[in-house]
């Protein structure tokens, strides 16, 4: 396996309050919601740097396409990482994230490792971590 991911697939419960959040409060670019048509099939994709893009998908479609049964929602299984420049850019999207509806978790505070960083959860209950980290600046 090449070690590349192209896709990150959040599962949620509502669709359209999911693209609301990251495309009208997050400001991520998206054609909005498409495969309306089919079954299990409605899903929004953003894209982000480098070619990566985030996928919104019903929880039940990620269910039904995996033949896994619906769990239970636990927010401490991922955590996505938005790493920033300074600890200016980190404080404004924190904000930015709780003014579209998303829960600040743990306000950005300096970290043990020399960092900066602060948590919020989505509308469906997925982790962010938003960092300014001087060893990994982003390019």
């Amino acid at each position: 396996m090449k070690p590349r991911i192209t896709l990150i697939t959040l599962a949620v419960d509502d669709l359209e309050r999911a693209v609301h959040f990251y495309r009208d409060g997050l400001g991520l670019p998206t054609e909005g919601v498409v495969g309306q048509q089919f079954e299990h099939g409605a899903v929004a994709f953003f894209d982000l740097a480098l070619g990566l893009r985030l996928a919104l998908w019903p929880r039940a479609s990620l269910a039904h396409d995996s033949g896994l049964p619906l769990g239970p929602r636990s927010a401490t299984e991922c955590c996505l990482a938005h790493n920033l420049a300074t600890r200016e850019e980190v404080d404004g999207v924190m904000a930015q994230a709780k003014d579209a509806g998303g829960l600040i978790v743990k306000p950005a505070q300096d970290t043990f490792w020399g960092g900066y960083a602060g948590y919020f959860q989505d509308p469906d209950g997925h982790l962010w971590e938003v960092a300014f980290n001087p060893q990994m600046l982003p390019g």
